[in-house]
């Protein structure tokens, strides 16, 4: 199942993990970056409840956002290699 699912996020995946693992890369990245993806598409789910109730297109521009920084987070802490991770954190 993991290797369909890398397939089809092979767009996201590939630049991401061409490279090496930085050398201050720690296994705890990955969880943080889990945790951080969830915030993000926490905040995009208020973004659409805004949207929802206000009527507003303005607050369609923060649901994108959010949506797709959220999304290619868990996608990389999921899915992506060591140096997915490391490139997510910067890997100086």
């Amino acid at each position: 199942m993991k290797n369909r699912l890398r397939k089809l996020f092979s767009p996201i995946l590939t630049p991401m993990e061409s490279g090496e693992v930085g050398p201050s890369y720690k296994a705890s990245h990955r969880t943080i970056l889990k945790a951080v993806g969830v915030l993000f598409l926490i905040l995009a789910t208020g973004s659409g409840v805004g949207l929802t109730y206000t009527g507003e297109l303005g607050a369609l521009i923060p649901l994108l956002v959010f949506l797709g920084i959220g999304g290619v987070s868990i996608i990389v802490a999921t899915l992506g290699s060591d140096a997915a991770v490391s490139k997510m954190w910067g890997n100086r």
